[in-house]
């Protein structure tokens, strides 16, 4: 670390838990953010400001006038630029020694594959329940820890997965596909703004907790918040041994229907 970086994260370094160990492995790592916008957007802001060395975003989506309620990454002359363009000219103005990295598809298969095992932790940060069962699968296959979020009218609710511990759920243990339920997306349901704001916080305080190796992750833990009267509740959350994503067979996995909730 040089001069510079030594004042620029030093209220980080002053606690005894993160010092300079702690910020020297923020700037040495990779984190996968699926999904630019509501929930991704005070996630990558919170990630560069804190020094994450390299940030690589995937979304292939363009900034909506619609977006500008709540996905604070985005801005009124970024409309009709793809998302991952605008969120990397607002992170350049932040923390110009983040690099950032862009994907401007719905990642899935070997490409998505392929980030995963190049990434220390993925932030899951998408709209839809396909692709977060596709990143779980690969983080799996990859025993890289996923931090899930999601936000829809006035509820949130944000977990970590960490596949590297051997008897840690997955995403799967505790939402099995199921082609019975039916996605809510937030342009039919809607979401208030701090939702999101909230959940992305929290993703992106365990994200550099996992990063770091300090304190007590949300493994095994499913928070769960209800806005419209500022309470949190808490799930314990243990690994399904049926499990066929990552307790059993996965050959035997089938792709089913996006279950209820929305992200962006």
């Amino acid at each position: 670390m040089n001069d510079n970086q030594l004042l620029r994260y030093s209220r980080h370094i002053l606690l005894d838990e993160i010092g300079i160990d702690a910020q020297q492995a923020w700037l040495d790592s990779n984190a996968l953010v699926i999904g630019a916008g509501g929930l991704g957007s005070p996630v990558a802001m919170y990630l560069a400001a804190s020094g994450v060395g390299t940030l690589t975003l995937c979304d292939p989506d363009e900034v909506d006038l619609t977006n500008l309620q709540r996905q604070i990454i985005h801005r009124m002359q970024s409309i009709g630029r793809p998302k991952v363009d605008s969120a990397r000219e607002t992170l350049s103005t932040m923390n110009p020694e983040t690099r950032v990295e862009t994907v401007r598809e719905r990642v899935s298969g070997e490409r998505l594959e392929a980030l995963v095992r190049d990434a220390d932790v993925v932030v899951d940060c998408c709209d839809n329940f396909a692709t977060r069962h596709a990143v779980n699968r690969a983080c799996v296959k990859f025993r890289k820890p996923l931090v899930s979020g999601a936000g829809i009218r006035f509820d949130g609710q944000v977990s970590v997965f960490d596949l590297r511990a051997p008897d840690s759920p997955c995403y799967h243990c505790l939402f099995p596909e199921s082609g019975d339920l039916e996605e809510m997306r937030c342009a039919v349901m809607g979401v208030f703004a701090p939702v999101v704001g909230i959940v992305g916080a929290v993703q992106a305080a365990e994200t550099l907790k996992v990063l770091a190796g300090v304190g007590q992750s949300l493994a095994g833990r499913l928070l769960i918040l209800d806005a419209l009267s500022m309470q949190w509740r808490q799930v314990r959350v243990r690994r399904d041994p049926a499990c066929i994503v990552c307790g059993g067979d996965t050959t035997r996995l089938e792709a089913g229907a996006a279950a209820p909730s929305c992200h962006g």
